[in-house]
């Protein structure tokens, strides 16, 4: 049953000590653009998260950027960092852990990246390499996205790869089954309720994953924004319990959460 905003302050406010919160990164913390390896978190977000994490049990960020990457704009903070749809984890004590399955995948990975800065790059696509995935972006090219999406495939079907669609990029990484939703689910399970917060179809599976625990959990309370940044994709505006209009409401919704109540 999907709550208002005001209803999901109201319930977390009682138990947030014992409540987790998610979030994804572009499109949610931080705003869209088309460099993607220098986007800035929106006005305020660090400071807003580095309050919710003095009163939450868990504050973990949910993305497909490498933890690498993610420790640039986090570090410093008690946080859990999810990277590579899980692949990566950061724990909130600095240890870094890779899925050893993916690991054997970056000979492949390399060669995509390598046949990408030679064949998209010169026609305007951002590559992006991230260690176990390359990432193809043409946003600033939003006409090759026929001719990008032709060759990921035929190079996912050369490499073994798998192909991860996003807002305006595609993603190739190792075939192993991750997503935001099995990066979620082990890091529930100490939770009276969990909000997820994102912006991209792939926040779907964070969805339903934070459904089906509400289901299984009796009390269990679970929270989904939808950030729709003027487009919303498909779908995921109406899975949500409400939706937030970019990353600078974003912050100021987490400052309204962690106002909440006192640090621990």
């Amino acid at each position: 049953m999907s709550i208002t905003r005001a209803e999901a302050l109201d319930r977390t406010a009682q138990h947030i000590g014992e409540f987790g919160f998610f979030f994804d990164f572009d499109g949610t913390l931080s705003p869209i653009q088309g460099d993607p390896a220098t986007v800035p978190l929106a006005s305020g977000v660090r400071e807003a998260i580095a309050r919710l994490a003095a009163v939450a049990r868990r504050v973990v960020i949910v993305s497909a950027r490498p933890v690498a990457f993610l420790c640039q704009r986090f570090g410093g903070l008690p946080l859990t960092l999810s990277g590579m749809y899980g692949l990566e984890l950061g724990t909130p004590d600095g240890r870094l852990v890779t899925d050893p399955a993916a690991e054997r995948w970056i000979p492949a990975v390399d060669e995509v990246t390598a046949a990408a800065r030679q064949e998209l790059a010169p026609r305007g696509v951002l590559v992006e390499p991230k260690r176990l995935s390359v990432a193809l972006h043409y946003r600033t090219a939003p006409q090759l996205a026929g001719p990008v999406e032709e060759w990921a495939r035929r190079r996912a079907e050369q490499t073994g790869l798998r192909v991860q669609p996003g807002r305006m990029v595609l993603e190739l990484r190792p075939p192993i089954e991750s997503d935001k939703g099995t990066a979620l689910r082990p890091l529930l399970s100490d939770l009276s309720g969990a909000w997820y917060v994102g912006d991209d179809v792939a926040d779907l599976r964070a969805f339903d994953v934070l459904a089906e625990r509400e289901r299984e959990v009796v009390g269990f309370v679970a929270i989904r924004a939808a950030v729709t940044n003027g487009s919303p994709v498909d779908g995921l505006a109406d899975a949500a319990d409400f939706t937030v209009a970019g990353p600078d409401e974003v912050g100021e919704l987490i400052s309204a959460v962690a106002a909440r109540r006192a640090p621990r």
